[in-house]
């Protein structure tokens, strides 16, 4: 696998926990819990369906601080 770039958001390939992972800004949802930015969490649902199209069992999450990762599941 190699780093890939979806709507100009560089996802880096990690392969030691088998998944993409990218950064981007904080948002909030109406409970001020955090969430990535839209257009990061959009992007990381398409490599996630990209990925899928490629045979792959891809699954996209998101965690604290904008963080984005699109696991391939084993």
């Amino acid at each position: 696998m190699n780093n890939r770039t979806i709507n100009g958001y560089r996802f880096k390939w990690d392969r030691e926990n088998s998944m993409f992972e990218c950064r981007g800004s904080v948002h909030y949802d109406d409970y001020h819990d955090e969430t990535p930015e839209p257009k990061l969490w959009e992007s990381a649902k398409l490599l996630e369906r990209m990925l899928f199209s490629e045979g792959f069992i891809p699954e996209a999450n998101y965690s604290e601080k904008g963080w984005v990762e699109v696991t391939i599941q084993k």
